[in-house]
């Protein structure tokens, strides 16, 4: 449907029908031309000739508002009556902002997922890796058809086809979710694969998004605030919703709470599981191996609809063995989207993710540094299991920190964890936000030794990296979750400028 074309009107009757619609200051005249849209948005300097202007944020300001009005919208979206609307630019007031903002959005760009090949992901950890995977696979299987390089929105990055970026959200904003369905439409791609977090589920981020395929990966205990879930029945029921956004889907047969996973899943038209643990999954993966980081495994696949039954070997790009389950969820999509089986070999043989496992060596090869976005309990789990396989009897050392104002159980459980598995950790910055960064690391370290640990604090990140390479000997391997190949710290309410993690190891372990 053409948006050139769409009207004041057109939200109005959407939002009517979705039931949020209160009333609208001033009340619309038949005589008064109904205004043309020529773009929708919550970001004032974005705002314009033919703007729709969504109030929206904790931090908004009426200023905002005025900043948009005075820029030429024809219409502003509120929840909370400012009384500046006119005959030009009317107030149009709902009952929920959060909801409004998919009607609003499918208002404007039409229901554009039934355009696209949609794939959603969400778990507690792998989210990225998966998408990743999905990425080459997809990537793969379109330059071999004559499609073009598939579309992704990610915790790394997002890509359109006309926007490549750095992403801020593990799941953009309906309103930025929406541009990047429309850029890749426009850009002929066929495929978009997307993590799907649990506050996009929570708050009615994805609403009105249907995937043609679906993935469950995991669940364990995060994300617990006040301004995040209040407690692990709320976060797991958020991510749960996933179901009822997917006409097929997946889900790991090896993770807790299988109960209520399989009774969620029924909100899904077809559902198939996979498994490292569980022969009955649909697909199993088995013997898994690593050669030097290199990951190999066999994955039997049976009784999935519209695809035949396989047992055939893969081989990963990645580092780790931390990767197999990931590669069993990429394995499963790809089932469920029909794509054959030598595009899901030759792109997982292929696939890496920016700042995933990504380890680098000294000039002698002796000292070693890893570099991962890991930053929960399951990650920090997961990955000194898997340091423990690979480089057996090496000590470990670790930079890390915990984001400010939500996520709070993370400081006890990162802490104790590094505490109990690492010679010597170095607590730091890692978004901070509008939190005290020394109360952050101070609440950690006490958990680090708590659990036995050596620890200090360098709240500069860049700098304490530096130190802990200083401090590595041949027998160490240096550990940096948590940030990857990001180039941004939060400080506050804005997003600082920095190296990225792996660019100081790469310049100061020469």
């Amino acid at each position: 449907m053409d948006k050139s074309a769409r009207k004041v009107s057109d939200i109005i009757a959407g939002l009517r029908a979705a039931g949020l619609l209160k009333e609208t200051r001033p009340q619309i005249r038949e005589d008064k031309s109904d205004g043309t849209l020529s773009a929708v948005t919550y970001n004032s300097r974005e705002a314009g000739r033919g703007t729709a202007f969504v109030c929206k944020g904790a931090h908004f300001k009426v200023q905002y508002l005025r900043d948009a009005v005075n820029a030429g919208s024809v219409c502003y979206i509120t929840e909370q009556e400012y009384g500046l609307g006119t005959d030009d630019c009317p107030e149009i007031l709902v009952s929920d902002i959060r909801r409004a903002m998919p009607v609003i959005a499918e208002s404007f760009y039409g229901r554009l997922s039934d355009r696209l090949h949609m794939t959603g992901i969400t778990g507690t950890k792998g989210k990225s890796t998966t998408t990743y995977f999905m990425r080459y696979i997809l990537d793969d299987w379109m330059a071999a058809t004559g499609g073009k390089r598939t579309a992704v929105c990610s915790g790394i990055d997002n890509y359109d086809g006309v926007i490549e970026e750095e992403s801020h959200l593990t799941t953009p904003e309906i309103m930025e979710l929406y541009t990047h369905m429309d850029n890749a439409l426009k850009s002929g791609i066929e495929y978009l694969t997307m993590e799907v977090s649990s506050q996009a589920l929570r708050y009615d981020r994805v609403d009105g998004i249907t995937y043609d395929a679906g993935a469950f990966l995991n669940i364990g205990r995060d994300h617990i605030s006040p301004i995040e879930h209040p407690d692990y029945d709320d976060y797991l029921g958020a991510k749960l919703r996933i179901f009822s956004h997917c006409r097929r889907a997946c889900y790991n047969l090896d993770c807790d709470d299988q109960e209520r996973i399989e009774a969620a899943s029924h909100d899904c038209p077809y559902v198939i599981t996979f498994s490292l643990k569980d022969d009955s999954a649909n697909v199993y993966g088995y013997d898994v191996r690593s050669d030097g980081g290199r990951v190999s495994l066999r994955v039997r696949g049976s009784g999935i609809r519209d695809y035949p039954d396989f047992d055939e070997e893969f081989a990963l790009g990645t580092f780790g063995t931390i990767n197999a389950e990931n590669a069993m969820a990429a394995v499963s999509l790809s089932a469920l989207l029909g794509v054959p089986l030598e595009f899901i070999r030759s792109g997982l043989a292929k696939a890496t993710s920016p700042g995933r496992m990504e380890v680098f060596r000294s000039g002698d090869g002796k000292r070693i540094a890893i570099v991962d976005y890991a930053h929960n309990k399951l990650s920090y789990e997961r990955f000194f299991e898997t340091i423990a396989d690979e480089f057996p009897g090496r000590r470990i050392m670790i930079v890390f920190g915990c984001p400010g104002g939500k996520a709070f159980e993370r400081r006890e459980e990162l802490g104790t964890i590094a505490g109990r598995n690492c010679v010597h950790s170095i607590i730091t910055e890692e978004d901070y936000g509008e939190e005290d960064v020394n109360k952050i690391c101070e609440e950690i370290a006490g958990h680090v030794r708590a659990a036995g640990g050596s620890c200090e604090i360098i709240t500069d990140r860049v700098e304490a990296i530096k130190k802990a390479i200083s401090l590595m000997d041949d027998d160490t391997i240096l550990f940096l979750p948590g940030k990857g190949r990001e180039t941004r710290e939060k400080r506050g309410i804005e997003y600082i400028d920095t190296p990225s993690d792996a660019d100081v190891v790469i310049e100061y372990m020469k």
